[in-house]
């Protein structure tokens, strides 16, 4: 969620300024017939003579998308699932039989969309989840963690002052907005290992954590929002401890914190009144945006922390 959102409680101004990301395309060598045959037939006898099973990759892309049920995660599913026709999603939200959206998506893409059950604050839910997906897929190539909490009625409200602030409220943002994430990212780090970018055409596998600008130390010039803003600071910090141990590994997973904007949702509806004409995105927009980022990510974005337009957002 963008600092612009919190000036309904903590007064001030601020500035944006927008830029558009730049899209890097695929490039392709051309090569003759002669040339791919000798190609292929050599790939073939080196995976043959070295053990490889050359059916691993026979469900193509293999993309996770937890706290799937609505909002910006729902949308990833969508696009996911629309954008690439031979890969598969798997679908994870608390609750699936309450989720309209994942299941109307399930009767147009029976196929390619698993839809499993997986509560963040319950780690064995989160265990029995991989267990689940390394039977049936084997591997992942991206991991989207969209989960995230900053209200909920009589329960959990961003405070306006030092005052309100209460460690019941602290905790649970916490646990949702951080520990949650992390815990998913521990128990599919073997099947991301395993997956790397291969099928996905991208350098590495992509764990894509949703962060939000209100997260950053520095960026914080309103102050408020203690627990939102202290629970995303906690994600960033581990995601990006998570980056430095997998490039110490030299495993193939890269890890991205991503800011998607002030997205209309259910999470930032009750603050969107003072979000300035045009800063309020649909999901279908901020999706599109943080997807190409994704897809562009390359070794050396490891760690890093990127706006939906592609800017770095200081820590």
């Amino acid at each position: 969620m963008d600092t612009m959102q919190i000036t309904r409680l903590v007064p001030t101004s601020t500035t944006t300024v927008d830029m558009t990301i730049a899209h890097l395309p695929h490039r392709r060598l051309r090569a003759s017939a002669p040339f791919l045959l000798r190609h292929r037939f050599a790939a073939a006898s080196f995976s043959a003579a070295a053990g490889i099973d050359e059916t691993k990759w026979k469900f193509g892309a293999v993309s996770m998308v937890q706290g799937a049920s609505r909002g910006i995660g729902l949308e990833f599913v969508k696009q996911l699932l629309q954008g690439d026709e031979a890969g598969h999603v798997i679908a994870t939200c608390r609750s699936p039989p309450q989720s309209s959206g994942l299941l109307h998506l399930k009767n147009s893409f029976s196929e390619r969309l698993s839809i499993l059950p997986l509560d963040v604050t319950v780690e064995s839910s989160i265990k029995a989840t991989a267990e689940s997906i390394g039977e049936r897929y084997g591997y992942l190539n991206l991991l989207v963690n969209a989960s995230g909490i900053l209200s909920i009625p009589d329960i959990l409200q961003p405070e306006t002052t030092l005052k309100k602030v209460e460690k019941s409220s602290l905790m649970l943002a916490y646990e949702i907005n951080a520990v949650g994430p992390v815990l998913v990212a521990k128990h599919m780090w073997p099947l991301l290992k395993d997956g790397g970018g291969t099928a996905a055409q991208r350098d590495a596998a992509i764990v894509a954590n949703l962060s939000a600008r209100v997260g950053s130390i520095g960026d914080n010039s309103l102050g408020g929002w203690h627990s939102y803003r202290a629970s995303k600071s906690a994600l960033n910090q581990l995601t990006k401890t998570m980056s430095v141990e997998f490039a110490r590994r030299k495993d193939p997973v890269v890890c991205l914190l991503l800011h998607p904007g002030t997205v209309d949702t259910d999470l930032s509806r009750p603050f969107q009144r003072n979000v300035p004409q045009g800063k309020l995105f649909s999901t279908e927009f901020s999706v599109q945006k943080l997807l190409s980022i994704i897809n562009n990510a390359k070794i050396h974005d490891n760690g890093k922390f990127f706006a939906w337009d592609g800017q770095k957002i200081p820590w």
